[in-house]
């Protein structure tokens, strides 16, 4: 292989687009959280265990994904691969220990001990995601919706496709295997491509969008074959051969994304040698002024001292809104109680709504095979939620100056629709609901974390955006556990059934239906909250909120012009 060659490949493997092609396959690893009712049902049966019980592990789930807090503020004094390394660490640990304990391979751990293990297995994905989330804002400032749409969309999928990589590897025959996979396959991968998450100083990249839209259609092949998979598995019943020929069919959609990225990075790396005199140039920053001090860590104590007593005394001076907010002046501020009380209200339901299906499934009587296509349709609609959220949420607000919060509050009153279809059911309606609540709550996801980076800045977002989540355990705590777990106990209890070494079932559309109208009402709640919050922020939105991060990032007219008719040669080819 020619030095040209190893040069080109270089240049991929350190590139910006390299980088968002491995942020988007490590957070599939982060989709397990969202099919934690496909194997909840096994430990409803082996551990005896009653619904409300099921309910906080669940709650145990919600709690280690959202509790981000010490992955934030480790963004701040150490390098992104040591993120990586404990979130592999815990990743691996937490699910090969409940997989042991699913398959009899140790002793049967007391309730609180397989509390921690959910717990701390979940958790392991909030430091990959924050050192994705931080690094790929800060190489593409003025896309924030796009490429957080783009890579909590691929959280959104995740569980779909690992339950397709799970079915190719393993079979259908044993349920626990979905938990082997969640162990060490996420661990695997951020092992393998870590390393290329990393702030990359270049300038803005010649019909960036673009390249973006085509991610984006590229991943919505992906999902709609995937769709295609879960639709055909419900109607034929797939051999081991056909279970792994979808697998390797999946495995080769998601390198599609690569292609794209090697095909830009092969663009530019024309455009590098035709214009070898600018190289210089060509490496510019972007504008590390504009972020100060958010690509470098404190590195002494020192440091955070000379710090502490400015945010202490500036509490009440807050900045205006898109400026750098100190941590305190944020969590502080009018806007972030807001965020934080819709997202207590309407996330908290929503998770409360996806953690149940499975039980909610058996007691309408819907039968295995068709419960577990609606789990995974849930983790397939996230997906576009969350991707068409990101990308259109993007458009309304810079074409029609729309307030971010706005499309919050759809997305809202969509899951509600979907949350109404289990209280009040119909013939199918689990399906609608699973598409509904699925596409509702993947789009509330990047708009929680767009919006925070919107309102409060770049410089501390790794702590802010892990602060504005916790309230997500939270309202899942008190609405899954003490309100849906319990109204289904007390049904279960009051038809006098009680299944040995099956847990406490409940049978027909009243066991979830006070629960979910509650849960409906929570959801309506939030998305009043986000109304007011959109009502107050209008006159900021009608403004370029990406304004500061697009000076200097300009491209010479004869590089953008060479860009395009070679982009166009290659099209015409």
């Amino acid at each position: 292989m020619g030095s040209e060659a190893w040069a080109f490949i270089k240049q991929v493997a350190e590139g910006r687009w390299f980088s968002v092609w491995a942020g988007m396959m490590m957070m599939i690893g982060n989709g397990t959280t969202y099919i934690f009712g496909t194997y909840s049902k096994v430990l409803k049966s082996e551990f005896d265990y009653s619904q409300t019980q099921v309910n906080m592990l669940g709650f145990a789930k919600d709690l280690g994904n959202n509790a981000g807090i010490i992955a934030g503020l480790l963004s701040e004094f150490v390098p992104t691969w040591v993120l990586f390394m404990i979130g592999a660490f815990q990743n691996f640990t937490g699910y090969f220990l409940i997989w042991l304990s699913m398959t009899r391979r140790i002793s049967q751990p007391a309730f609180w001990q397989m509390f921690l293990c959910v717990c701390f297995g979940s958790n392991s994905s909030n430091y990959s995601n924050t050192a994705i989330m931080v690094t790929s804002l800060r190489n593409f400032p003025d896309r924030r919706g796009i490429i957080l749409g783009l890579l909590k969309g691929y959280v959104g999928i995740g569980g779909a496709i690992l339950t397709q990589i799970c079915l190719g590897f393993y079979g259908p025959e044993d349920p626990s295997n979905i938990v082997l996979l969640f162990a060490w396959f996420p661990s695997v991968l951020i092992l393998l491509i870590s390393n290329s998450i990393r702030p990359i100083h270049i300038r803005k990249h010649p019909e960036e969008l673009k390249v973006f839209y085509h991610l984006l259609y590229v991943s919505i092949v992906l999902a709609i074959f995937i769709l295609f998979l879960t639709m055909s598995e419900k109607q034929v019943v797939f051999s081991q051969s056909a279970y792994a020929s979808g697998a390797s069919v999946v495995i080769a959609l998601l390198f599609l994304p690569l292609l794209i990225a090697c095909r830009e990075e092969f663009l530019l790396y024309k455009l590098k040698k035709q214009n070898h005199n600018l190289e210089p140039s060509v490496t510019l920053s972007i504008i590390d002024q504009k972020v100060p001090n958010s690509h470098k860590p404190f590195s002494t104590l020192e440091e955070i001292a000379e710090i502490s007593p400015s945010c202490l005394s500036n509490i009440c001076n807050k900045p205006h809104r898109g400026e750098d907010f100190t941590i305190l002046q944020a969590i502080f501020s009018v806007d972030m109680v807001l965020i934080c009380l819709a997202t207590f209200a309407g996330c908290g339901s929503s998770l409360a709504a996806i953690d149940n299906l499975g039980q909610i499934g058996e007691s309408l009587g819907y039968p295995p095979r068709a419960i577990g296509i609606f789990v995974s349709w849930v983790s397939i609609f996230n997906f576009f939620g969350r991707v068409v959220s990101g990308f259109i949420s993007e458009l309304m607000m810079i074409k029609y100056k729309l307030p971010r919060p706005l499309m919050f509050a759809f997305a809202f009153l969509l899951t509600c629709i979907g949350q109404l279809c289990i209280a009040y059911p119909f013939p199918g309606s689990l399906y609608v609901a699973s598409i509904v609540i699925g596409f509702g709550f993947g789009a509330q996801n990047p708009l929680l974390f767009a919006v925070i980076s919107e309102m409060f800045g770049l410089k501390h977002y790794s702590i802010l955006f892990n602060c504005g989540q916790l309230a997500v355990p939270l309202g899942s705590y008190i609405l899954n556990v003490d309100i849906v777990g319990k109204l289904y106990d007390a049904e279960a209890l009051r038809e006098g059934k009680k299944m040995t070494g099956r847990g406490i079932n409940c049978s027909g559309a009243h066991c979830f239906g006070g629960s979910f109208t509650i849960l409906a009402a929570s959801t309506l709640f939030g998305a009043l909250v986000m109304l007011v919050l959109a009502y107050r922020t209008r006159e900021y939105y009608r403004w370029d909120v990406y304004k500061n991060y697009k000076e200097d990032m300009w491209i010479p007219q004869a590089e953008m012009e060479f860009y395009r008719l070679d982009n166009k040669k290659n099209i015409d080819d």
